[in-house]
């Protein structure tokens, strides 16, 4: 067990500021990866999602800025807006000591005007997607020419997705000068090829590769394709999951899947790539909050879902990919948690699962199918209220707390997590007392002012 006390350069103040946040000891790519990433150099690293890979490069970025400086001195790189997001959320709070700090993100699906608007003051910290930066750098609103670390973050998904040359012009425009951290849960030849362009010299470092597999018990069924729904439905009954994630391989599956879910009055929520931004952002809150209990979902949808504990997770499709596969388990598994793995095989996956066995020197625990019985649906406990206004408005989670258990009278003890979005807050409350909250909340004032407010279902 090492303490981030042994780095000896981090100030008292994030120490505190770590043990406040429940950081008390440091994970193996921390350990590995921060004294090099603090003494400047440049790191590849090998680590797969909650590694604590974001605190490890979060923690040598923030120590390297001079919040003096309002220029963009730090940059890091994403696959998707929701990682993007979650990473931005994770570095303002390892910033939280340190006064000033701007960390701004950059994705599509969000107004460029608005954007251009946050940028009349530089951020000391940009956190984006290579798409939309590009844009940005092209019209000259962003300006890299004082960067000093530049992160890659799950690079490997960033080539999946077709960014190669997007990140290559990227590069382009920030000097060479320059201290570059490479993260990657897999470590493809174009991986390689990435670091030896860009990096100088990189310390390499690897953590929990693929045959590592994480805490997981993982079970294996096999079924018919026709038979999965039903056999899905006997295992979410059995179970009762609190939380757990359906991965499907295709964005027309994940529909299908939860399509079929909802007739059944389960407590389910897609999420796929055909969804609108706005949609997608309202589905991670709601799953993450507990207003859903169900979520099915693509892997690339999925990138960035940040939930501290999954109970379950459900292959309804194996993987061509076993690397894809254990980054799917390890989401149960986070924080040195156990979980549980289910996965289904239909007769035409048997060759998936055989090269899952032979390359991750896994014993496969075939199951026989639960017995058939009443369906026992899973409901969700919370439901989620849409507010307007957000960081915008100036409001504060304090703010909506003291509304509700105030001005309107409601326990504590029913409100859950309040997220504030740029234009919106998104409370979870008890659902048994959801829809006085919304009525009252609809001729009720925050911050004295009227709102409006919507109630999710």
């Amino acid at each position: 067990m090492t303490s981030f006390s042994t780095l000896n350069v981090l100030p008292a103040e994030q120490l505190a500021n770590l043990t406040e946040l429940g950081y008390h000891t440091m994970t193996p790519v921390q350990a590995a990866a921060l004294p090099a990433i603090l003494a400047g150099k440049d790191v590849r690293a090998q680590a797969k999602t909650g590694s604590g890979k974001t605190a490890a490069f979060g923690l040598g970025l923030l120590q390297h800025i001079d919040a003096s400086q309002f220029i963009t001195q730090s940059l890091v790189l994403c696959p998707t807006r929701e990682l993007a997001d979650q990473v931005a959320k994770e570095l303002r709070r390892l910033a939280r000591y340190m006064p000033n700090i701007k960390v701004l993100t950059l994705c599509g699906g969000q107004p460029f005007g608005a954007q251009r608007d946050s940028l009349q003051h530089a951020p000391h910290v940009i956190v984006a997607t290579p798409g939309r930066l590009l844009d940005h750098l092209k019209k000259e609103t962003v300006k890299l020419d004082a960067l000093q670390t530049l992160v890659l973050d799950e690079a490997d998904r960033m080539l999946d997705m077709g960014f190669a040359d997007a990140i290559d012009e990227v590069i382009s425009h920030a000097p060479q000068d320059r201290q570059t951290l490479l993260f990657s849960a897999t470590w493809p030849t174009a991986i390689a090829s990435i670091s030896s362009r860009v990096q100088r010299s990189p310390e390499t470092i690897e953590i929990d590769s693929v045959d590592e597999l994480p805490s997981v018990e993982q079970q294996f069924y096999e079924i018919s394709r026709s038979g999965k729904i039903s056999l899905l439905q006997k295992l979410l009954s059995k179970h009762q999951p609190a939380s757990c994630v359906v991965f499907c391989n295709t964005k027309k599956d994940c529909q299908a899947v939860c399509d079929a879910l909802t007739e059944s009055n389960q407590s389910v929520l897609a999420l796929h790539g055909d969804m609108e931004q706005r949609d997608r952002d309202q589905t991670l809150v709601r799953f993450a909050n507990g207003s859903s209990r169900v979520l099915v979902a693509t892997d690339v949808a999925a990138r960035g879902l940040d939930i501290k504990a999954l109970e379950m997770v459900i292959n309804y499709e194996l993987s061509w990919d076993p690397e894809v596969h254990v980054h799917r388990i390890g989401r149960t598994a986070r924080a040195g948690e156990s979980g549980l793995a289910i996965s289904l095989c239909a007769p035409e996956e048997a060759q998936r699962a055989s090269v899952l066995a032979e390359m991750l020197n896994l014993s496969l625990s075939w199951q026989p199918a639960p017995t058939a019985g009443s369906i026992k649906p899973l409901e969700a406990t919370m439901a989620t209220l849409c507010i307007d206004g957000g960081k915008k408005a100036k409001m504060r989670p304090g703010d909506i707390l003291g509304a509700l258990t105030g001005d309107l009278g409601l326990d504590g003890a029913d409100i859950g997590k309040i997220d504030v979005h740029p234009m919106h807050v998104y409370v979870a409350i008890r659902e048994s007392v959801a829809r006085h909250a919304w009525k009252q909340l609809q001729s009720g004032k925050i911050k004295g002012k009227s709102v409006k407010v919507r109630l999710l279902k």
